[in-house]
């Protein structure tokens, strides 16, 4: 797996929502998905943990779910402020992004056990929503795809 550099979308989402039981640094709960750039592509991996299981052996398949969610709409995130200007490690306080639409097609069965990587295409942008297409992998094998349709958090959410 490659690596990535730099911070976090998720490290610099204000304080108020930064408790999404996917992404959110708050939530000592959470699965703590954290979304990058890799070049012209985002990035998230994550390990499953022992309860995370369908059957034994393999992921549940709602976690593959979450994990494709929260990476589109971090992904989202990262684009928009790139378009905006900034960076992750400028500072400046990021746009979040909520779910509008979440598909999921699950290709193979996900072995547990392993670090699952999550990338991202940003594949449509819209002054009112973007799209981002993401493939799961599981060591090189695709596990999962999914397709994200994010939109600006309103502003009734503050």
């Amino acid at each position: 797996m490659n690596e990535y550099r730099g911070k976090a979308i998720q490290d610099v989402y204000p304080d108020d929502f930064a408790w999404c039981y996917g992404c959110g640094r708050l939530n000592k709960n959470g699965h703590h998905f954290q979304t990058y750039w890799q070049g012209n592509e985002t990035i998230t991996m994550y390990k499953p943990e022992q309860e995370h299981i369908a059957v034994p052996g393999f992921v549940y398949g709602g976690i593959i779910a979450s994990f494709i969610d929260c990476h589109g709409t971090g992904s989202a995130s990262l684009a928009l402020h790139r378009k905006n200007g900034y960076e992750p490690e400028d500072g400046i306080e990021p746009p979040r992004f909520v779910t509008a639409s979440l598909k999921v097609d699950f290709i193979k069965p996900t072995p547990h056990n392993i670090t699952l990587k999550a990338v991202g295409k940003i594949t449509e942008i819209h002054p009112k929503r973007w799209k981002i297409d993401t493939e799961v992998f599981a060591n090189n094998t695709l596990c999962a795809k999914g397709e994200v349709v994010a939109v600006v958090m309103p502003k009734t959410f503050k």
